[in-house]
């Protein structure tokens, strides 16, 4: 279905990203690849599925890094035709004991370099008149939890970002679209397991049910697989018209 199209994928050393890398790249696309983590593991599971696989460590709360990511995909593949803005960290405290310095990371990477990546990728898209960005937010762009001031900031600012870019590009070939993922069993959601565990003395069963008893009623985790195929949809030609959606996969969590 994306044959001969190209997909960035912010963050997409792990997780949610690579989940999404591996599900656009089972449908044809080629992928430039960007995180943290093991690059050279990702690559070789992207490129199991026979696309073109590259990978550039810009670290994304540095616009200059971001712009030279930019180039990067346009050198490698000639353009980006799928944005994912998934990039993204987290800290938990009150917001009188926020630290700055983490507050100013959290908007700088889950909110501004997505900024900056659509609007240094549009150019492309509007051109070719084809393209999807697609902004991985979170329930907590829809709903709250407290110690999460930041990223709950963050994620709900990405999803006006989204809608705002939506309509910008309503009457074009490209689409916008936020998905809002629940509880994902990513690495940065395993170590809120692991610190339940050792506060409370669970195994990482018990902490891991505790985590979902409180937000998700299916009490199961969302998967990057699942996620992946959201991505495939709203790629495809039957989401044509599906523009500035905040789409949430969370067993349930915000319906309560």
């Amino acid at each position: 279905m994306l044959k001969g199209k190209t997909a960035l994928v912010t963050g997409s050393t792990s997780g949610i990203g690579l989940g999404i890398a591996c599900a656009l790249a089972r449908q044809g696309a080629n992928v430039v690849l960007n995180g943290f983590g093991d690059a050279q593991a990702a690559k070789a599971e992207v490129a199991a599925f026979g696309t073109r696989v590259s990978y550039h460590g810009a670290d994304m709360s540095r616009p200059a890094e971001i712009e030279d990511l930019i180039r990067h995909a346009e050198a490698e593949f000639g353009g980006v035709d799928i944005l994912v803005n998934n990039a993204g960290i987290q800290h938990v405290a009150n917001v009188e004991d926020f630290p700055v310095e983490k507050w100013d990371a959290i908007i700088a990477i889950n909110l501004t370099s997505a900024f900056h990546t659509t609007r240094l990728a549009l150019p492309g898209m509007k051109a070719r008149n084809w393209g999807r960005v697609i902004n991985v937010a979170s329930t907590h762009g829809l709903v709250a939890s407290a110690q999460k001031s930041a990223y709950v900031a963050s994620k709900h600012g990405i999803i006006g970002f989204t809608k705002a870019v939506a309509l910008e590009t309503a009457t074009t070939g490209v689409t916008v679209n936020a998905i809002c993922p629940g509880w994902v069993l990513t690495p940065l959601v395993q170590k809120q397991v692991d610190a339940r565990a050792a506060a409370g003395g669970l195994t990482q069963e018990e902490a891991k049910r505790q985590l979902l008893a409180e937000k998700q009623p299916s009490l199961q985790f969302t998967t990057p697989e699942q996620l992946g195929e959201l991505a495939v949809f709203l790629c495809s030609e039957a989401a044509a018209n599906v523009r500035g959606v905040a789409w949430n996969m969370d067993g349930g969590w915000v319906a309560q």
